[in-house]
């Protein structure tokens, strides 16, 4: 299941401890909306994970604090720390950095 930030102290609760894998995006972002499925899909195939959603424009202090500039962005989080990033959309190496985390 993937979860949806609503506010930054709910994100950095959430990320604060486990293996979090974060998809920052935008609702007018096209190649974010064709991967989301895929991310959801992620979510059930890599259970031990934890994932997390950010729009950046409702969370602008989360993704300005992230350094992200261009969407989608995806981080995996380890207590609280961010150890790897993506960017783009690319679904195969969305998941080779998932799977070397899970």
């Amino acid at each position: 299941m993937v979860h949806q930030a609503a506010s930054t102290q709910e994100f950095k609760d959430f990320v604060a401890s486990g293996t979090v894998v974060v998809d920052f995006n935008a609702t007018w972002c096209g190649p974010c909306k064709m991967i989301a499925p895929f991310f959801e899909e992620l979510s059930k195939k890599y259970s031990s994970l934890k994932f997390i959603k950010v729009d950046v424009d409702e969370l602008e202090d989360v993704s300005s604090e992230a350094g992200v500039s261009a969407m989608p962005t995806f981080f995996v989080y380890k207590d609280g720390k961010a150890v790897d990033q993506l960017v783009g959309a690319s679904k195969e190496k969305l998941e080779a950095m998932v799977k070397k985390y899970a």
